[in-house]
């Protein structure tokens, strides 16, 4: 693959980190729960950062080093409920169901982008993009799955 190709995969990687992170920062002005709003503003941090590592990668060629491969608990939570639309004024739990299927998109989106390189430090770091926003969207079902089913005092 020429660097010519590869520059324009970063590049399209790049900007769908930038829609991530404006994505998240709009969703966070959806909700009144400033725990839901921290929270949306954490991840929408995350995605800022993963943007200045492509540009780092496209830009001074390092490897992925900066991004670790870690187990990820995947609920599956996105994959059997439908998101509902953002809106202003949204409960914390609609508002994390939403986000966790914006990750699911990443997820795949990577998978995509790494499924059609040949082994090498190329894929590699779109697979270790696909499990960066993996975790996010395990992050996303755990607090949907804590917002959606608060605990009791009765266990």
């Amino acid at each position: 693959m020429g660097t010519k190709d590869l520059s324009a995969i970063i590049d399209l990687a790049i900007s769908k980190e930038e829609e991530a992170y404006d994505f998240y920062m709009e969703l966070a002005t959806m909700v009144d729960d400033r725990s839901a709003k921290d929270a949306l503003q954490i991840v929408a941090g995350e995605e800022k950062k993963h943007k200045e590592f492509l540009v780092n990668y496209r830009d001074k060629g390092y490897g992925n080093s900066g991004l670790k491969m870690t187990s990820v608990v995947d609920y599956k939570i996105a994959e059997h409920l439908e998101a509902p639309e953002p809106k202003t004024g949204m409960e914390s739990k609609d508002v994390f169901l939403i986000a966790a299927h914006r990750e699911r998109s990443a997820h795949e989106f990577y998978i995509g982008l790494a499924s059609i390189h040949p082994a090498g430090p190329t894929k590699d770091m779109l697979l270790a993009m696909a499990q960066e926003e993996l975790k996010h969207k395990e992050k996303m079902e755990y607090y949907y799955a804590n917002a959606a089913f608060p605990q009791t005092s009765g266990g």
